[in-house]
């Protein structure tokens, strides 16, 4: 199973301001951490207070962006069990199926893994985060802000435990970012 991006929010404002959550439906799976656009609500029935959410891109939009998180990671591992596999990177958000997202706001501070973002990190070059015309749902490491788009800038290279389902546990690098434009 491929591993999937995890999303831990430290202090996003999201947390005490309900306007900033909402629940949306898209065409693609979506892991914690991607960024869409809202396109509208889902005209789907049963789904009136639904958003739709699509990539972002130039087209479409790469300011206003919402993120995924749906805190309640639980794992399927097939159609009969739930939260079986104690490992988070093997969470994911079905194609289809509603999900949470939260408004990122200026000085929210969240903790990504690797699998969460596009492109890789580089100590000292790669400095912040962006949103970018084909970047997809993920956003793309960079060595600078770019414009008036969703960033965020780095601020710690840190390490998340996770349980294994075994008698060790490990470790994988997940990166402290503060968001620093929308």
């Amino acid at each position: 199973m491929a591993s999937h991006g995890v999303l831990i929010p430290e202090a996003i404002a999201a947390k005490d301001v309900d306007a900033y959550n909402r629940s949306a439906v898209g065409a693609m799976d979506l892991d914690n951490g991607n960024v869409v656009v809202l396109s509208g609500k889902s005209a789907t029935a049963g789904e009136s207070e639904v958003f739709t959410a699509i990539a972002p891109s130039t087209g479409n939009g790469l300011t206003g962006l919402w993120m995924v998180y749906s805190g309640d990671e639980i794992v399927l591992t097939d159609a009969r069990y739930k939260g079986i596999d104690p490992d988070v990177r093997n969470f994911y958000n079905v194609a289809t199926k509603t999900v949470s997202i939260y408004k990122p706001q200026l000085g929210d501070i969240i903790l990504l893994t690797t699998d969460a973002l596009s492109g890789s990190y580089s100590a000292g070059v790669t400095t912040h985060i962006n949103a970018t015309d084909g970047g997809g749902i993920e956003l793309v490491w960079g060595n600078s802000q770019t414009g008036s788009v969703l960033s965020y800038k780095l601020q710690a290279v840190k390490y998340i435990s996770l349980a294994t389902g075994a008698i060790d546990t490990q470790r994988v690098a997940a990166y402290e970012f503060e968001c620093v434009g929308l």
